[in-house]
């Protein structure tokens, strides 16, 4: 599960990263770089929701633990 998560994480600052390349050079290429933007963009998000679902799949299969300050203590 961890692996995972480090992937997910991976995966989402590379899609930045390459939807700020084509977002650069969008000006100056005739390209269509702003509907690749666009894709790594939603990639991004396709990514994140798959690293959200993993941390509550994990969480539920007790995996991971909730920790962190209790109210009232």
């Amino acid at each position: 599960m961890t692996y995972l998560v480090i992937f997910a994480f991976v995966a989402i600052l590379a899609s930045l990263g390459v939807a700020l390349f084509f977002m650069m050079r969008g000006g100056r290429s005739g390209t269509n770089a702003s509907q690749k933007m666009a894709r790594a963009l939603a990639a991004r998000v396709g990514f994140s929701i798959v690293l959200f679902v993993c941390v509550l799949l994990a969480w539920k299969l007790g995996y991971i633990q909730p920790t962190g300050f209790r109210p009232g203590q």
